[in-house]
């Protein structure tokens, strides 16, 4: 049974996995790579899920009663949301190398950006200590 078989009306999706392998590979790359920029981006998300969730509450009472909770939830949604600038930077990059090295080249040459951004990462955060 394929997934066509799930649906009334014929139609075909096609997915390119070592597209999608390789825009992985680049946004973790770009992660490990910019990690500061990706805290700062979950900072940035978090304060303004707070804030907009402040507008939502008639009752100071209530806002307070609910504070820690909600609060939490924010910071979670953020560090979730914070991957999506990296995963479209990732499709780009990985949509570069394909165009000019040829489509085998993308998940190679991200699985040596993970390599060498990891590396740098570890040597970042051994220097700050």
């Amino acid at each position: 049974m394929e997934i066509s078989d799930l649906f009334p009306f014929p139609f075909k999706i096609t997915l390119d996995t070592t597209a999608i392998a390789g825009a992985l590979l680049w946004s973790l790359a770009l992660y490990l790579g910019f990690s500061p920029v990706g805290e700062w981006v979950t900072q940035q998300l978090n304060r303004w899920f707070n804030f907009a969730e402040r507008s939502l509450y008639t009752s100071q009472a209530e806002f307070d009663r609910t504070k820690k909770g909600r609060e939490s939830q924010n910071a979670f949604f953020a560090s979730l949301f914070s991957i999506f600038p990296f995963l479209i930077a990732g499709a780009l990059c990985n949509w570069g190398v394909e165009l000019g090295l040829g489509d085998s080249w993308g998940i190679t040459m991200g699985l040596l950006a993970c390599v060498a951004c990891g590396i740098y990462e570890l040597g970042r955060r051994d220097g700050q200590v």
